[in-house]
């Protein structure tokens, strides 16, 4: 499979009153076409600013981020954006605010086909009905689906999530990642997600690339191989186990490499 992202050697620090702060250092991921890439390890150690060097929203310090064969060197329409809090526009409906990317992206679209990109996306992820909503009329979970629905609106070609389960209940965070799968057979995308949650990791993954602690590097990648159609009942058996255990000791191992971590 071709390289569709290519993270090559890319380090970056924040820079404090205390002097630089490293974060990355020297990371390499790559990241074929059509893979579903979650990214795990230990807290603090630099997850979502690999997300916002994915996106164009900063430029590392020195490496490169390649996507589709060009440099990502300013933030790029072609990505879309899920993160844990699913921010909307209360004066807008929910079909409104999904429509937004369109508005930003491809303002010349017919607002008709605008208006039906969007409501079949929400009635792929079980919103149908609920178009004229406001947000604040709906649950946590469902706005996270709209969210979803409003990423994916204007067919990008990458999707990055930053934890976007992270604040929903177990029940509703299973019920979320069978939509990703969904989702995902049904109009294919390639995806960056960041968690902190290894069976979420498992059961979305093409690949799963584990962070080493601060500054961070790739320190392990697993090839998920699992059937694609799979269910939540797969992560009890014996081979998703194994993998679990697998990723829980390679996190531990991060977590010893920098004694600050938690």
């Amino acid at each position: 499979m071709t390289k569709f992202i290519d993270i090559k050697g890319v380090k970056h620090a924040y820079r404090t009153k205390n002097g630089p702060l490293p974060v990355l250092d020297g990371l390499d991921i790559e990241v074929p076409e059509g893979t579903f890439c979650a990214v795990v390890g230990p807290s603090g150690c630099g997850k979502s600013t690999l997300t916002r060097l994915v996106s164009g929203l900063m430029k590392p310090d020195s490496g490169a981020v390649v996507l589709a064969g060009e440099e990502v060197a300013s933030p790029r329409k072609t990505v879309g954006m899920a993160f844990q809090n699913p921010v909307m526009l209360e004066w807008r409906t929910i079909l409104q605010n999904v429509m937004l990317p369109l508005e930003i992206v491809a303002p010349s679209m017919a607002k008709a086909e605008a208006e039906g990109r969007a409501a079949h996306l929400l009635d792929m992820v079980g919103l149908k009905g609920f178009e004229n909503k406001k947000p604040s009329e709906l649950s946590g979970g469902m706005r996270q689906r709209a969210s979803l629905c409003r990423a994916l609106v204007h067919k990008p070609q990458v999707l990055i999530m930053d934890e976007p389960f992270g604040a929903l209940d177990n029940f509703t965070r299973e019920d979320l990642w069978q939509t990703m799968r969904d989702l995902r057979a049904a109009e294919p995308f390639t995806c960056v997600l960041i968690t902190h949650d290894l069976r979420e990791s498992v059961f979305l993954g093409d690949q799963v690339v584990v962070l080493s602690g601060r500054p961070a590097r790739t320190q392990y990648v697993l090839d998920v191989d699992l059937p694609a159609d799979r269910t939540i009942d797969i992560l009890y058996e014996p081979k998703a186990v194994e993998m679990l255990h697998l990723l829980r000791d390679q996190i531990r191992m991060a977590q010893g490499r920098d004694g600050d971590m938690h």
